[in-house]
């Protein structure tokens, strides 16, 4: 039988393995580095013996758009403006720079923010918006080398379109590459201004919130963050996301917060605002509890559990005592009261 001593460093040691096994376990499985996204990387010249020939480009025309801007020159998107029922012409310029012809595919597409806020277009099957409203002269343009093309592009408005914004992309394709370029057509009506911010919560040194477009126009938002406890003092001025947050639209974003503090109960406010007067603010509750403190507290509850519990069963034990054996002897005193019953009898 092993010493009482062995018995009561057992007796702890036991509960406390169990609750480092449950406190380890979480952190070791959250050090773990996720694996990085796959990206694709051109080949270097030298694992091809050429060097990479220059990529063919899709941009609108620099010549005056033909909805009457006047204005000559390069342009990074087509902006066109029409009431409902209105047909609306462009240009698309497609320029092969290589030494080779390249036969290119024109479509239109529906644009959206994807869950980050960046910009992106429906594939081939998704567009149901502006991508339908665009017709091409031609949906596939073969280029000469060291030649551009000019391919006029067409923009019906539906008669029952909604006023506001109505993003999109023209979308050119050839050899498993794909270009999109941005098309802003605003539809003639009363214009709305509209922005919400959600779902706005502290996770470590992090600060999420979403975004959401409730108007019928782009809006490129503005963020203040501000919050106040007992130990917490955050003040960030407005700033100039870097998002254009498409009409109907949501971003998931977050802010971060280096310097937040270890210990503390605060309160997190954002305010957002955009052009056209959209404005929303929103506040959240953080507490901040050092997560090594309260898992040696939990470590000592267990341990002075564990320990009471040890000592109270020894204690009962010593209060009952010894087990004893029945006398094995003559019965002397019984014998003697039997005798004289009896001889009171007689």
């Amino acid at each position: 039988m092993p010493p009482p001593g062995h018995t009561v460093r057992r007796a702890l040691a036991l509960p406390l393995l169990a609750a480092l096994c449950c406190t380890a376990a979480p952190a070791a499985a959250t050090e773990r580095p996720a694996p990085a996204a796959a990206t694709e990387k051109p080949a270097p010249a030298a694992a091809t013996g050429k060097p990479a020939a220059p990529a063919w480009t899709a941009h609108p025309s620099a010549s005056p758009s033909a909805h009457g801007s006047g204005r000559a020159g390069a342009r990074p998107y087509f902006y066109l403006e029409g009431l409902p029922g209105s047909v609306l012409k462009d240009r698309l310029s497609v320029t092969n720079p290589g030494t080779e012809p390249v036969t290119v595919r024109l479509r239109g597409a529906d644009a959206y923010n994807a869950g980050d806020g960046s910009f992106a277009v429906r594939r081939t099957d998704g567009s149901t918006g502006t991508g339908t409203w665009l017709r091409a002269a031609r949906t596939e343009v073969t280029v000469p080398a060291r030649t551009r093309a000019e391919v006029p592009v067409t923009f019906t408005v539906p008669a029952d379109a909604s006023p506001g914004d109505h993003p999109g992309a023209v979308v050119a394709e050839s050899g498993g590459r794909s270009v999109g370029v941005r098309v802003r057509l605003r539809v003639g009506g009363p214009r709305l201004a509209a922005l919400t911010v959600e779902d706005v919560g502290v996770h470590g040194r992090t600060i999420r919130y979403t975004l959401v477009n409730r108007g019928n126009t782009v809006l490129v938002p503005r963020l203040a963050v501000s919050a106040d406890g007992l130990f917490a003092h955050l003040r960030r001025g407005p700033r100039t996301l870097p998002v254009e947050l498409l009409p109907g639209r949501r971003a998931r974003l977050t802010e971060p917060w280096s310097d937040a503090p270890a210990l503390d109960s605060a309160t997190v406010r954002l305010r957002v605002t955009a052009a056209g007067g959209a404005h929303d603010e929103a506040t959240a509750s953080a507490l901040f509890v050092p997560r090594a403190p309260v898992a040696g507290g939990a470590l000592l509850l267990v341990a002075a559990a564990s320990g009471y519990a040890l000592r109270r069963r020894r204690g009962r034990g010593r209060r009952a005592g010894p087990l004893q054996d029945p006398p094995t002897g003559p019965r002397k005193h019984t014998d003697e009261r039997h005798l004289v019953k009896a001889g009171a009898d007689t």
